[in-house]
């Protein structure tokens, strides 16, 4: 996983296995224009090192302090944060949002056991996903897994569908996806840029092209490449429900058993570069191979927003906008 930004368990783990100590910090509830979303993560080490965050900088320092006492006295707490007055800036979030925000240090007094942690970054990085479900009054904690036989499944399956963690009673249901992943089918001069955006965005990145002259470590200094089929190159990277795949190479060797593969496959997003009359002769050959109008329709081509875009950069904006509404706003998809 590139997008360390997204691998907040899987740094405090890393910061205890040096023997260090770690908190974690959760948001897990938000009021007005705050800065981020429910669920959002801070690690803080021993050392006052942190990863992540749960404002947009107003209230880090303040959550460290109590996450420091925290690694001392044992005790987990709810913590709240924000004013709406002149003196917002001053004493809390400037935006005039309201946050509250749990502490937990790890593996001491109230805080969780380190296992269940591990187990929760095993389960991510095996591309499975969990609940980590926290009784704020009792902090009794537990993992519910998708299959798993509990009070709370049915609200779990819910949020996890959403992305969207929250309370059900006083169980705070914190989503633990697996990582996003992004396949770029086609080492042209658009994957550049695009590949540099989706990792920023949190994205594992991969570029697949069967032709190494293009898909050079020279051409795309320290991105994930390989070299394979596009459609065995695929089937070895996996397709699922938290991956996209983008096809950019014009050529119907390359992209078809990509876009093949892809629409038989749950991806939350398929984007695929071309015009109009490209993309319509692409249809007919997809009908003509036996897909259904349905499956088709999944195809957003030609690839990206419409925001006049030009240069290989701005079409990387482009795609990126429109598989983060996709990501976002699953409503809208095809």
């Amino acid at each position: 996983m590139n997008a360390a930004h997204e691998q907040i368990i899987e740094q405090a783990l890393a910061w205890i296995d040096a023997g260090k100590g770690a908190a974690l910090a959760t948001v897990v509830q938000t009021w007005g224009s705050a800065p981020r979303p429910v669920g959002s993560l801070l690690a803080i080490s021993s050392d006052a090192e942190l990863a992540g965050s749960v404002s947009g900088g107003c209230v880090e320092s303040a959550v460290a302090a109590e996450a420091l006492e925290a690694l001392e006295d044992g005790a987990c707490r709810i913590l709240s944060y924000g004013v709406s007055d002149e003196e917002a800036f001053g004493v809390g979030l400037a935006c005039g949002g309201e946050i509250r925000v749990m502490v937990e240090p790890i593996e001491v007094g109230q805080g969780p056991d380190i296992a269940m942690l591990r187990e929760l970054a095993e389960a991510r990085a095996n591309r499975g996903a969990a609940i980590y479900a926290v009784n704020v009054e009792t902090w009794k904690r537990r993992l519910i897994a998708p299959d798993a036989d509990d009070p709370l499944a049915e609200e779990a399956a819910t949020i996890r569908l959403t992305d969207k963690s929250a309370f059900a009673g006083d169980w705070f249901l914190g989503v633990h996806n697996p990582p996003l992943r992004l396949a770029v089918i086609g080492a042209v001069h658009i994957a550049q840029p695009l590949m540099q955006m989706a990792r920023l965005s949190g994205y594992d990145a991969t570029l697949i092209d069967p032709r190494e002259a293009f898909a050079a470590e020279a051409r795309f200094p320290g991105e994930t490449i390989t070299h394979d089929w596009p459609d065995a190159a695929l089937k070895a990277h996996g397709l699922d429900a938290r991956t996209a795949v983008v096809t950019l190479t014009h050529d119907t060797k390359l992209d078809d058993p990509a876009i093949q593969t892809a629409l038989s496959s749950p991806i939350f997003y398929l984007g695929c570069l071309g015009s109009k009359k490209t993309h319509g002769a692409r249809v007919g050959r997809l009908k003509d191979a036996g897909f259904a109008d349905e499956q088709i329709a999944k195809i957003n081509g030609p690839i990206g927003l419409d925001i006049g875009a030009k240069s290989p950069a701005e079409i990387a904006v482009a795609i990126m906008a429109e598989m983060t509404e996709h990501l976002r706003r699953p409503e809208i998809r095809k």
